[in-house]
Order: structure tokens, then sequence, then C-alpha cells
């Protein structure tokens, strides 16, 4: 809720997140100390939504919902390259590993649970289909360049670009990505305007510059400590997949629920406050920008470090990505969603995280 004087939590869980951050990197995050840290991890996102809901409530839409989906993105690139420069030899995989989950789990997940809960609470929601295909579009040619033409465009190599093929790519992905932007904040901002707003919060007096501000700042603190102490679990959340004996790559997709927990539960509010453009643009733009940020940054350290950069989708998750695309064409399509859209979304997220598990 948007409020005229930040709340005292908001303002002391991104501390606590940093504190117990910097606890975990000296002592590690095993035992107390991990659970501590969950906790921090969630109090941490919670203050992450509330200050990007006052940035949305102070800029507006379609900027409110696109300065969380650029923050959250810009620091997990940042961290991927991080990894990638630190063990070049260990992380040809890791882009994709880290791409693909994060889309399934927008375009699935977050994408599922919002039209379900939002329909569940107002029946039939509308959204505007122009602005929600016009990110589908950009989605579909940015996956594909990505995620699935890597495996054909140099088969000699495998799942992987030659380097003027990656150089092509990468660039190509940032040209996308920057001209969704400019039609999303200028050219047709309208198509990214709500349709309907009976959200009383919306309504009421924006917060003033000041608040803004300070908001924006603690957003980023927030957002930082989210990424690192999603990073600082990872061995627990290693440990216990290997306790239960299923595939590593499972450790990336919880990795990547953690990081996208700030975007999820902000497009879940807005989706229950009968505000389900916010929670599209949200959502959508999440995808695209993980996409059209990621694949340009690693490219160009996959060049200037000379390693290689598997992309490539296998068969089985070429074939989750292109029912994906295809649903949310459909689901979509129309304008107006209902709980049927949400459940269709959300058994396909089901059945990822299945085969996650249980290839």
């Amino acid at each position: 809720m948007v409020v005229a004087r930040t709340p005292w939590w908001a303002r002391t869980w991104p501390l606590l997140g940093w504190a117990t951050l910097l606890i975990a990197a000296f002592l590690g995050s095993r035992g107390f100390i991990a659970a501590v840290a969950g906790v921090a991890l969630l109090g941490t996102v919670f203050a992450a939504v509330h200050h990007a809901e006052v940035i949305a409530h102070r800029v507006g839409e379609p900027f409110g919902t696109l300065v969380l989906a650029l923050a959250v993105t810009v620091i997990e690139t940042a961290l991927i390259v991080s990894i990638m420069i630190a063990a070049p030899t260990e992380s040809a995989g890791l882009a994709r590993d880290t791409v693909f989950p994060a889309v399934m789990i927008v375009c699935n997940g977050i994408v599922g649970i919002c039209l379900l809960m939002g329909g569940a609470r107002h029946h039939e929601q509308g959204f505007q289909v122009q602005g929600a295909l016009a990110a589908l579009a950009v989605l579909v040619g940015l996956t594909s360049l990505a995620l699935i033409l890597p495996n054909y465009a140099a088969s000699e190599l495998g799942p992987m670009y030659s380097t003027s093929q990656l150089v092509f790519a990468g660039f190509v992905s940032l040209v996308l990505y920057g001209s969704f932007v400019f039609i999303q904040t200028v050219r047709h901002r309208d198509y990214f305007l709500p349709v309907q707003d009976d959200d009383e919060e919306t309504h009421a007096p924006p917060p003033t510059a000041k608040t803004a501000v300070l908001s924006a700042g603690l957003l980023l603190v927030s957002l930082v400590a989210i990424v690192g102490l999603a990073k600082s679990l990872t061995p627990t959340v290693e440990l216990g997949i290997a306790k239960l004996d299923v595939p590593k790559a499972v450790v990336g997709v919880v990795i990547a629920m953690l990081v996208l927990l700030p975007e999820g539960l902000a497009g879940l509010r807005a989706a229950r406050s009968n505000r389900l453009q916010t929670s599209l643009n949200l959502a959508l733009g999440s995808a695209l920008a993980t996409i059209g940020l990621t694949i340009p940054a690693v490219a160009a350290v996959s060049i200037v470090l000379g390693q290689p950069l598997a992309l490539g989708l296998g068969a089985k998750d070429q074939a989750l990505l292109a029912v994906t695309l295809l649903l949310g064409v459909v689901t979509l399509g129309t304008g107006r969603t209902t709980v049927l859209q949400g459940i269709v979304h959300l058994v396909i997220f089901a059945a990822f995280l299945f085969f996650a598990v249980a290839p």
C-alpha cells in the first residue's frame, strides 16, 4: 500500500538483509545462518515490493513496472557475468540455465498465478491486447534467437554460436529490447495503460518526490541484498537437492524463483487489485529484459575471455518453450481473462518443474 511516509519495516528489512549477507559471507550459510538468511530474504522481498509500488505510483504506468523489471534484471545479469569471469571453465551453460528458467517462471508461474487469483476475485479481467501481443512478438524473436537457433546455426558447434553469430545475436537482442522499451514508454504508451482501474490505492495522492527518491535508493539496496542472499543460499539449496537426488539444474530454478519473488508478489498484488495490465507489464517486461539484457552481456564476456557459451536448449526444453509461447498468444490474444487461463499456465509451469526434477 502506498503511504505518505516510508514504514519502519520497509527501511529495516533491507538493512537486515545486508547485515545477514555480510555475516553469511564470513561464516557461511549453513544451518542457523541459512535459516536467518531465508527469513531476511523474505522480509527484504516484501520491502522491495513496497518500494517498487511507491515508485510506480509516483511515475505512473508503464514506467513503474519497468523500473522493477530492469533493476532485477540488471543485478541478476551482473551476478551471472561475475560468475562467468570468476569460473570461466564451469559456466558455459550458466546463462542458458538461468535465462530459460526465468522465462518459464515469469510466463507460466507469475502470469498463471496472477490470472488465477485475479480471476478468482474479479471473475473476468481486461487488459490492452495490443500491448500484450507486442510484448509476446518480441519475446518470440528473442527466445528464438537466444535459445533455439544456436542448435541449428552452426551444427559443428552443437548448442553454441560461432563468434560472428554471437556478436549478431547479442546486437539484435539489444535492438529488439530497446525497440520494445521505446514503443512501451513513448510511441505507443497507451497500449500499456490500464483499461480499468478500480483500486483505491492508485487514486490516492502520489508520494512526494523525497519519498520516491528514498524508495528508489532502498529498492536498489533491497534488490542487491535479495540477489546476494539468494546466491549465498545456493550451497544449502545444492545440499538439499543432492539429498533428494534430483538434477543439479534444479538449483538454477530455485535461485531464479527466489530472485523473481519481488516481481511475482508485485504482480499478484496488482492482479488482486484488478490491475491486470500492471501485472502483465511487469511479467512480460521482466521476461524481455532477462533475455534482451543478459544475452548481450554474456556474449561480450564470452568473446572477450574466449570461453565457450552454450545457449541452445535441449529438445524437451525447446518443446516446453514453444508450448509456452503458443499458450501466451492464445490466452492473451483476446484482452479478457478468467481463472481458466491461469490454470492452464500453471499446469504448464508444473510440467516444467516436474521435468526439471524428473528429466
